[in-house]
């Protein structure tokens, strides 16, 4: 059985910085990709930040130059950096894995953990 549990996040004000971190277990070991989804109330659920077996990483749009993702395969771990946070980052963060080779397959969901940015 599969397991994704998240653990970080909370409180920022704008412009400061938050971390998430997600470990995996179960036959979770060996995802091709592991990373990070949101979704804020009322929009539809969308990528933060995939980071693959190999170290390739894909951010999304609203992210990218602010937000970080690695990976300890060692640990099955996937981290989140959050840096320069804005108020429109507040959402529900769900760590995601699949092991498919296309990142938007995701077959594994965490129970997410909530971010709440402030102005």
């Amino acid at each position: 059985q599969v397991q994704l549990v998240e653990s970080g996040g909370g409180s920022a004000q704008a412009g400061g910085s938050l971390s998430l971190s997600c470990a995996a277990s179960g036959r979770a070991i060996g995802f091709y990709w592991m990373g990070w989804f949101r979704q804020a109330p009322g929009k539809d659920r969308e990528l933060v930040g995939v980071i693959s077996r190999s170290g390739s990483a894909i951010y999304g749009d609203s992210v990218k130059g602010r937000f970080a993702v690695s990976r300890d395969a060692a640990e099955n771990t996937v981290h989140l950096q959050m840096n320069s946070l804005k108020v429109e980052d507040s959402a529900l963060y769900h760590c995601a894995g699949t092991y498919a080779s296309t990142y938007n397959a995701i077959g594994f969901w965490g129970q997410g953990t909530q971010v709440t940015v402030s102005s």
